[in-house]
């Protein structure tokens, strides 16, 4: 007799247990398409989370080649190649619109990424999400404000995403300046800079807290059908195999479901690839070709996934005894220990607090990845080890009741393992996203600054290129008349400086503010007191950033200014337009303006000063916006576009954010919402695959006279128990990660607001789950149930 070696048994035996995964008639196809299905949502989301990396350097290289750095276009001279550049963004209704006005100063100037062709003055290339949504009723007043013809569509090589709004138009009214450059080519590099040590622990914590209900869940997908499965095992005990040749066998059979998986995993990748640019989750989308795995990411999956099934498999087996005249499962079960789960929590809380001590102040420690991410992952492992135990300890001590609650808790009490299995998945994820939710409260300030800004006073501001005294009256009739516009203030502002020649040789002398409007337009910015037309102000700077003596030497009570500004700039040349400061000129404190600035120097009513000889006057005007009208700041910014095209809008905020922390919580959010899906998705699978488990057992209670609300009753209650003896372990072990990662950051204020959101939708998610689950139960409870093959 010939000796087999281990590996060619252990083939032997998987490839058998294959055999009967696939070949064992509707009710094997049955328990093998469900265990593929959970698999294949899980490596779906493994696939998409491998493909992040490529998609965000795709992100950035698209960026990089639109970006014009104007340091490096400095002294580039007209050729046939150059043309004028300068950004004319815009928001539509909170959307970002990125636009750009161009001038050729040749025939052949360079193409901006995704532009065939150069559109002509008073014509625009657009985006395709641009281009629908000015198509579209919605983008009435966007058109309005663009007020140029579409003649193309840009290329994806020059977008973000495919839901961008961006657009380049032609426009020849563009002059050089330091605001308009001229550039020879396209691209550049973007600045980088270093991540806070808070938002690494925060990106490292949330990749753990993300992928571990997905871990989890794949665990659970390749048990699907364990108690037939080890019943058809006995029977193989019955003719002859061992114990161990029936659990290379079983793993064979969850081996070829998670291959499988593998398969059906990536189909619904490709599939959800190739639909990627029409799905967009909080303003974020991506082109299909963005979306491609890292290649040593997916083999890992493509050997993890199925090495994972083969090691669950065999690891729940030994809790199983199959003998040749049954399983020894429906018999008492052994207690769960709990002396064994219960460091493992511990020990990853001691292992996030070693990560602290890495640096002099836990806020800006250097941290280990690794230390970190392995601190995190014990702790919900921790908790996903405990609910068994505390679902099947809870259980045990229930007693009396109506009867379908009798049916839950008696069903529960002889498997309680299956339950906890089904919503182990959940209970990870809302303890992560409790922890996530405090840590993000806890440091959210430190990412915020205060702008100074006033929205009481305004809302918008409006900077308008001014032609003297004309511009600054139409700009406040046009606002006055604009709908949504409550109250306008605006003045002029420009600058002047001390004629004659310089004192001690230098080259220049500071200039000194001059501003010109109303009486109630100088009030917003400074403490006038009395004032009437005719009337000028010396404004000192309130902030103490500059000195009395700066405005002293330039402007004085019956001294001369020039108003061109600069002694010997361009607009000084012939005859200098002087203006003597009037003797009454009282000298008062400044206000800081609604958009947070002090303004300081020289206040002046119209008919104090010559108008039209300022240089290069600046009309600003400060809207205050009514609430009741939905589309106030949209009229307005249309209103300012139809002034001068080269108008500046900006919107006052009371508060401002990081960048970076601004991205890494979209991407959070992003992300959240994906693995959200996948675990009211494989709940649901989970939920019919234990429902097709009983469906014998369903219809012979029915056979019997059950009624079935009562069957839908004692369902929901077994659905009900392990969930809120979940969430109850989740509330509690999210709250204890969360404070060991506030320590780490240096935080120790946390806000326990954040905990009930979270635990309600992960209540309302599986509220959801089973409301879906109960077609099919009320499906199961038929007659043919009773069929056997």
């Amino acid at each position: 007799m010939t000796r087999s070696f281990p590996a060619a048994v252990w083939v032997r035996d998987l490839a058998r247990g294959a055999r009967f995964a696939v070949g064992t008639g509707r009710e094997g196809w049955a328990r093998t398409l469900l265990t593929a299905v959970g698999v294949g949502l899980g490596v779906m989301l493994l696939l998409g989370a491998a493909s992040v990396p490529h998609l965000m350097d795709s992100h950035q290289a698209r960026r990089e080649a639109r970006l014009v750095d104007a340091n490096t276009e400095k002294g580039t001279r007209p050729g046939p190649r150059t043309l004028l550049y300068t950004d004319r963004d815009t928001v539509f209704r909170g959307e970002a619109v990125h636009g750009v006005l161009l001038r050729p100063d040749g025939p052949a100037p360079v193409h901006p990424p995704g532009v065939h062709t150069l559109p002509r003055p008073g014509e625009m290339v657009v985006s395709p999400a641009l281009k629908e949504l000015l198509a579209a009723p919605d983008g009435a007043l966007l058109r309005e404000r663009l007020g140029r013809t579409v003649v193309g569509t840009i290329a994806a090589p020059g977008l973000v995403g495919p839901g961008e709004l961006t657009y380049y138009a032609g426009d020849d009214t563009l002059t050089a300046s330091a605001r308009v450059p001229r550039i020879g080519h396209f691209g550049g590099e973007l600045p980088t800079s270093p991540m806070s040590p808070r938002l690494t622990v925060i990106v490292i914590v949330a990749c753990v807290v993300l992928l571990m209900p997905v871990t989890v869940f794949l665990a659970t997908a390749v048990r699907f059908g364990g108690e037939r499965r080890d019943r058809r095992m006995a029977a193989l005990r019955l003719v002859g195999a061992d114990s161990r040749m029936t659990r290379r066998m079983a793993a064979g059979e969850a081996l070829c479901g998670a291959l499988c998986g593998l398969v059906l995993g990536a189909g619904l990748f490709l599939l959800a690839r190739r639909f990627s640019g029409r799905i967009t989750v909080w303003d974020v989308n991506a082109f299909p070709s963005d979306v491609v795995p890292d290649p040593a990411l997916t083999a890992l999956i493509a050997l993890v996934v199925p090495l994972c099934a083969v090691v669950v498999t065999l690891v729940a087996l030994r809790g199983v005894t199959v003998e040749p005249l049954g399983v020894v499962r429906h018999h008492t079960p052994r207690r769960r220990r709990v002396w064994w789960r219960l460091p493992l929590p511990v020990l990853g809380a001691v292992m996030l607090l070693l990560t602290g001590k890495a640096g002099p102040a836990p806020a800006e420690a250097r941290v280990d990845p690794w230390l970190l991410a392995g601190g995190a992952l014990l702790v919900l492992l921790g908790i996903t080890v405990l609910l068994p135990w505390l679902v099947e300890a809870v259980v045990a001590r229930l007693r009396g009741g109506p009867v379908p609650w009798q049916l839950a808790v008696r069903r529960l009490q002889l498997s309680s393992g299956a339950a906890a299995r089904a919503v182990s998945g959940i209970t990870v994820a809302v303890a992560g996203a409790i922890a996530l939710q405090m840590l993000f409260a806890a440091v959210q300030d430190d990412f915020t600054t205060v702008t100074g800004q006033d929205t009481s006073r305004a809302q918008l501001t409006v900077a308008v290129p001014a032609r003297g005294a004309v511009t600054h009256r139409k700009v406040l009739d046009e606002f006055r008349t604009t709908e949504g516009v409550r109250g306008v203030t605006a003045v002029l502002s420009s600058t002047v400086s001390r004629p004659g020649p310089l004192p001690g040789g230098r080259a220049f002398d500071s200039a000194t503010p001059l501003t010109v409007g109303d009486c109630r337009s100088l009030r917003e910015l400074a403490h006038l007191g009395p004032c009437k037309d005719g009337d000028a102000f010396l404004v000192r700077d309130s902030s103490g950033a500059v000195g009395d003596g700066a405005l002293a030497r330039t402007a004085r009570p019956g001294g001369r200014v020039l108003l061109h500004g600069e002694p010997d700039g361009p607009r000084a040349k012939g005859r200098p337009s002087l203006w003597t400061v009037p003797e009454t000129a009282r000298t008062v404190t400044s206000r800081t303006g609604p958009a947070g600035d002090v303004v300081f120097g020289i206040f002046a009513t119209p008919s104090a000063v010559p108008v039209p000889d300022l240089a290069d006057p600046v009309a600003e005007a400060m809207l205050t916006l009514d609430p009741r009208v939905p589309d106030a700041a949209e009229h307005a910014r249309n209103t300012a576009a139809r002034l001068d095209p080269r108008a500046d809008v900006r919107t006052l905020r009371n508060t401002e954010r990081d960048h970076q922390f601004s991205t890494v919580r979209t991407g959070l959010l992003v992300a959240s919402t994906v693995t959200l899906a996948l675990i009211a998705a494989s709940m649901l699978v989970t939920t019919l695959e234990q429902l097709r488990e009983r469906r014998r057992l369903l219809a012979v209670l029915v056979a019997f006279g059950t009624r079935r609300a009562d069957l839908c009753w004692s369902v929901l209650w077994q659905t009900a128990v392990p969930v809120a003896l979940g969430l109850a372990l989740a509330v509690v072990g999210g709250c204890g990660l969360g404070l060991t990662l506030l320590r780490l950051v240096g935080e120790s204020s946390p806000d326990w607001s954040v905990i009930w959101p979270m635990a309600g939708a992960g209540a309302a998610l599986v509220l959801l789950v089973t409301l879906l689950s109960l077609p099919p139960l009320w499906r199961l409870m038929r007659p043919d149930g009773l069929r056997t093959e």
